[in-house]
């Protein structure tokens, strides 16, 4: 199994969820408890393209990995939580070291 793709979508899920829990972390009750309207502006910013690479790379790998409509609606789902995007991130990393060890115990039985 290819793991390009996979591996590019884990990065930015990993990076998306890191942005998010910035943006409502840290930003927002800048904003909102000291007053800091500039707070939100560069990590909303970024959690904002972020987000958008995040579903272009869901889509790439949807095509590529041939997923489920359901699979890939829980892990746009899980974009909208704040620490779903480390979970969905660390069980494709499983799903795909699973599929390479059973594809390399295929070829070692050949």
């Amino acid at each position: 199994m290819d793991t390009k793709v996979l591996n590019r979508f884990c990065l930015v899920a990993l990076i998306e969820g890191i942005s998010y829990l910035v943006l409502l972390g840290i930003a927002m009750p800048l904003k909102y408890l000291a007053n800091m309207e500039s707070a939100v502006k560069y990590p909303g910013w970024a959690h904002g393209v972020l987000f958008v690479l995040y579903i272009f790379f869901l889509l790439q790998a949807w095509v590529t990995y041939k997923w489920s409509i359901g699979k890939v609606a829980l892990i746009f789902l899980a974009s909208l939580l704040p620490f779903a995007p480390f979970i969905v991130e660390k069980r494709l990393k499983r799903e795909a070291a699973e599929k390479n060890a059973a594809a390399a115990n295929r070829k070692a039985t050949l």
